[in-house]
Order: structure tokens, then C-alpha cells, then sequence
């Protein structure tokens, strides 16, 4: 009943309650003689409790209530019920396959196409097809600074209850140039001479590899998992090698703890058709199979975590016929001190790692192809550190380590002339791999911070310091090393981002043998690199986007004598889509 019904059901009652009095209240006439004007002396304080003297007060009239009720007639009809709707957010459209398409200057073109089908309920086939080219133009280069890059991998795969597998299949081609020709080359010569020699420089250098591998993973056996690949990568000098790696893992639990281990084995076999003198009658051979076991344990209770386990290789070198055998800790531990906010953990592990020219590559695309390859012996890298949460969405890790490394591989300026004979990657415009036992104390932070679902944020860095056996410097390898991202949705259309990496200052060393000098280390220059992204998204398939890298137009040289592209800006477009 509302608050008008009340009132006038409360003035029903009283008039009622009134009505049964049995006394009548009788007339009387009041006069004015004139309005009253109080003064400051009739005022007094007013007691906290008052006297009263009336002579009704003391008694008390019984009041008598009586409610007239009759029935009212109603038109009312009340309406059902409805649950008070919940706005739900709109669940972003999944698609199987996409396409992206960009140009921009330097004549860049990148592509790519990603395919997947499902055959059925549990197999499926997928292919990838990427591309990347840019026809250079980087300014005061005045050899070929082209480069392609372009590769196909398909895919074929089932996942069962029992187990899942797939197989892969891939084919690379990579084009490059050794372009980076010594800022001072031909100065010796004169104009006419100079011009002759660079230009019967044909600086063109192209890699091909073909990979097949797979992975099998089954659910309820002890034989968990197993990986297997083979590569086969070459070059247009005639420079050919072969990898095989196979990864089976038997896990099994003995008192209530995980028992893994891991098997390896782990094969590289190639051949340079020369040495980079160009002297050998011969190609240059090498070859390496490393078989190893790791087993481990792990061991939990409730505030900490514990993995004991060591790693043992044979190698044998079969060129050689130099076979080692190494034994590693593989060690680590993890303390909850303050629950998921503050985790100490600490270790110390080893490794026996496998080099190969295909790695080289991919680390440094301007090798000449006359190197010594050998593995890498990683005796042990001692760490410890925190990591855990600053706050709900911020976390962050730290971590000091102490490795020692033998055969350490470092990446070095191979020496040149001016002889018109040479090999086109022997004018200063190629490096070589060489190796050194080394010990490196680093220090690593990193913060990630997801300030809502639309902002994300990381940085983080890294800090070396190098002791040599051999070398007279850590060749190319930087002492700090920073990266910064940051990822924006701005709208539901708009999103943007940024990345910035500095790296610092790296020794090289290189000798023109035509000139008797007392040569030193080249210190090159570090150097900040900033890029940025934004994308509009058309529709839940269509997203166009730009991308500029090396904002700051800044023309250094990661490599020794090898400027890279400045100011760059990429157009593109993403297609999202089903068949």
C-alpha cells in the first residue's frame, strides 16, 4: 500500500477513534488585545525535565479503535516475473586460416598464408607458405644488399585418447649478400683499379634446407613422448651437411615421485668444399654423434620443489676419431618464502651442445662457408634468483649466474686483401667462427605488467661480464642488453604497440694483410633500435595495419662493416577466413 493510502487510512481511524468519545468539546472565544513581544527577559532555560502541572496529566482517557473493513473490487492484473538481463561481452570469432600482405620501402614485400583443415574428428593437415624480401638500397652500400627469404611447411597430425602425433615437412631458401665490404677497402689502389675490383665482386650467397621431423606423445604409458628431426642444409658453394636428432622420454613414478629420462642422440655431418685460403685439394669434413641419457626425479612437498638430475654424453668425433665422455648436474630447486609473491629458486646445470652451420647461419646470415664446426662443451651454469608477483598483475624475476663454458663459439671478422683472385666473401665482408674457453658472471631482471585487458607492458635486461682464455676479447658478444614492449587497445577498432632494445658496445677485429699496421680491436657502437605498430580492425576477418622499424633513422651496424636499413615503414593487410 502506498504512502497516500496510509495517510488517508490514518485520518479514517482517528476521525473513528474521536467519534467515541462520550465527552463533547464546548466553544470558546479568544480575544487579542495585541500581538506579544517577547524581550530578552523572557527567556529561560529549558529543563532537561520539565514540570508538569496539569491536573489531566495524571489521567489517562481510554481510547477505543475500531476498523470498518469491506471488500474493494480490483481490476489489477500483476504481470510474471522477469529475470533482470546480464550484458555479455561479444566472443571474438575464431578462424582455422589466415593470409597477411604488406609493402613498404627499400622494395619490401612480406606474406604469409597459414592453412588448416580438420580431416575428421581426430586428424587434421595444415601448411604455412612465409616470405620476406627487401631489394636494399641502404645508403653509402655499394655492393648487392638484396635479401629473400621465403618457406613452405605442411603439416600432418592426429590427436586420439590414446595418443597424439604429427609429422612435418618443410623446404627454406634464404638469398643474401655479403655487402659489408671494409670502409677503407681499395683505398690503396687507384680510382680506376678500385672500381674494376668491386665490381667483379658477385657478393651472392643462398642457403637451402629441407627438414622433416615429427613428434608422437602418449597419454597413459610410460614411454611419454618422442621427438624426431632431420635437416638437410646447404649452400651455392658446395657446402653440405646433415642433422639428426631423436628425443625419446620414459617417465614412470617410484615412492610416490616422477621419474624422467631423457635419451638422446644427436648427429651433425658436413663438408666445406674449401678452407677460406683456398689451399685445400680436399673438402673440409666434419662430423659428430652424441648419445646421452638424463634421468631425473622430482621431489615436492608444500612450500618447495625439488628436480635432482645429471646428464651423460658420449661423443664421438668421427672425422677424428677423438671420442670424450662428459657428465653434467642437472639440478634445481624453488622455495615459496612468501606464497606465489616471493619464490627463491636456485640450480646448476650442464649441457653438451651440438653446433652446426645451419645454427651459424641462422645466428649470423654472413658467415664465409669455410668454418670449423665442434661442439660445445657447457660444464655448468650456477644460478639463483627470485621471481614471484609485485602485485596482482605485475610480476617480476631476477637471476644472477655464473657459467663456464669450453669451446665457447664467438663470431670474428675473417682478415682480407685486395687480390682480385679471391673468393667473393674474402674482402673483408665475411666472419668466421672461433672458439675460446670462456666464464660469464650475468645478471638478469625482468618486470611484466598487465595493467588491464587492454594494456600490457614488459621490459627487461641483461648484464655480462666475460673472462677469456684464449681470445684477446668476447667478440661481438654485448655486455648489456635492454628490451621494452608495450601493447594498447585503444578501442574495440584500434590497437597499437611498441617495442625498444638497446644493445651495447662489441669488440671485432680485423686485418688487411696487404697493409703491415699494428692493428687493434674495433669497438662498435651500441645502439637503440625503436619500433612501432597499429592496426585497424575492419571487421572480426579484415585488419589492416603499419609497422615502422628504426624509427630513430639510425644506420649502426650489428655486424662489423654491415649497416643496416634505416627508417623503414610496412602497409599491410590480415585476412582472417574458413573454408
Amino acid at each position: 500500500m502506498g504512502s497516500v493510502g496510509l495517510g488517508i487510512l490514518f485520518l479514517f481511524v482517528s476521525q473513528v477513534s474521536f467519534a467515541q468519545k462520550k465527552e463533547q468539546i464546548g466553544t470558546e472565544t479568544v480575544n487579542v488585545v495585541k500581538p506579544y513581544t517577547p524581550t530578552i527577559l523572557d527567556a529561560f532555560k529549558v529543563k532537561e525535565t520539565p514540570l508538569l502541572d496539569e491536573e489531566d496529566n495524571t489521567k489517562k482517557e481510554t481510547v477505543k479503535y475500531t476498523i470498518f473493513s469491506f471488500p474493494v473490487a480490483s481490476t489489477f492484473t500483476p504481470s510474471k516475473g522477469k529475470a533482470a538481463g546480464v550484458k555479455k561481452e561479444k566472443e571474438a570469432v575464431l578462424f582455422q586460416n589466415y593470409a597477411t600482405f604488406g609493402v613498404g620501402n627499400y622494395g619490401t614485400f612480406v606474406g604469409e598464408l597459414y592453412v588448416n583443415h580438420d580431416l575428421n574428428a581426430t586428424d587434421y593437415i595444415g601448411g604455412m607458405f612465409r616470405h620476406h624480401s627487401s631489394q636494399g638500397g641502404i645508403e653509402k652500400v655499394i655492393l648487392d644488399d638484396r635479401f629473400y627469404d621465403t618457406s613452405i611447411d605442411l603439416m600432418y597430425g592426429s590427436n586420439r585418447k590414446e595418443v597424439s602425433w604429427n609429422l612435418d615437412l618443410g623446404y627454406q631458401n634464404q638469398t643474401y649478400n655479403w655487402y659489408g665490404l671494409p670502409a677503407d677497402f681499395g683505398t690503396t689502389l687507384a680510382p680506376q683499379d678500385r672500381a674494376i675490383l668491386i665490381s667483379g665482386i658477385r657478393p651472392q650467397q643462398s642457403y637451402s634446407t629441407l627438414t622433416l621431423g615429427g613428434n608422437v606423445a602418449f597419454n597413459e604409458s610410460f614411454f611419454n613422448k618422442m621427438s624426431l628431426k632431420f635437416n638437410h642444409f646447404s649452400d651455392i658453394f658446395d657446402s653440405s651437411e646433415n642433422r639428426f636428432y631423436a628425443k625419446p622420454t620414459v617417465e614412470f613414478d617410484v615412492m610416490d615421485s616422477a621419474v624422467k629420462t631423457d635419451l638422446i642422440v644427436d648427429y651433425v655431418g658436413g663438408s666445406f668444399n674449401n678452407n677460406y685460403l683456398n689451399t685445400n685439394t680436399e673438402p673440409i669434413k666434419y662430423g659428430f654423434t652424441n648419445l646421452g641419457i638424463a634421468p631425473s626425479f622430482v621431489m615436492q612437498e608444500e612450500d618447495w620443489t625439488l628436480n635432482i638430475g645429471a646428464a651423460i654424453f658420449y661423443s664421438l668425433d668421427n672425422q677424428n676419431s677423438n671420442n670424450k665422455f662428459f657428465v653434467y648436474p642437472k639440478f634445481n630447486a624453488s622455495y615459496n618464502v612468501v606464497g606465489d609473491l616471493m619464490i627463491f629458486y636456485a640450480g646448476a646445470e650442464g649441457n653438451l651442445k651440438q653446433n652446426s652451420y645451419q645454427d651459424f647461419v641462422d645466428e649470423n646470415p654472413f658467415l664465409s662457408p669455410t668454418l670449423a664446426i665442434a661442439p660445445t662443451d657447457q660444464q655448468y651454469d650456477v644460478f639463483a634468483g627470485l621471481k614471484g608477483k609485485l602485485t596482482n598483475n605485475m610480476s617480476y624475476n631476477i637471476r644472477g649466474s655464473y657459467i663456464n663454458e669450453r669451446n665457447k663459439t664467438l663470431f670474428k671478422s675473417n682478415d682480407y686483401n685486395e687480390n682480385a683472385t679471391n673468393q667473393d666473401y674474402a674482402f673483408g665482408n665475411s666472419f668466421q667462427v672461433v672458439y675460446d674457453d670462456m666464464r660469464t658472471l650475468n645478471f638478469y631482471g625482468e618486470v611484466k605488467a598487465d595493467f588491464s585487458k587492454n594494456v600490457t607492458f614488459g621490459i627487461n635486461g641483461s648484464f655480462s661480464s666475460f673472462t677469456n682464455d684464449f681470445q684477446q676479447e668476447a667478440w661481438n658478444l654485448p655486455a648489456i642488453k635492454l628490451n621494452s614492449s608495450l601493447d594498447v587497445n585503444i578501442s574495440e577498432k584500434w590497437f597499437a604497440g611498441t617495442n625498444v632494445f638497446y644493445v651495447g658496445e662489441r669488440k671485432d677485429f680485423q686485418v688487411n694483410t696487404n697493409v703491415v699496421t699494428n692493428a687493434a680491436p674495433v669497438t662498435l657502437k651500441s645502439y637503440f633500435d625503436v619500433n612501432a605498430n597499429v592496426g585497424y580492425k575492419y571487421s572480426d576477418r579484415l585488419t589492416a595495419f603499419a609497422r615502422a622499424n628504426n624509427i630513430t633513422n639510425n644506420a649502426y651496424q650489428k655486424w662489423q662493416n654491415y649497416p643496416v636499413q634505416g627508417f623503414q615503414v610496412i602497409l599491410g593487410v590480415n585476412y582472417k577466413f574458413d573454408f
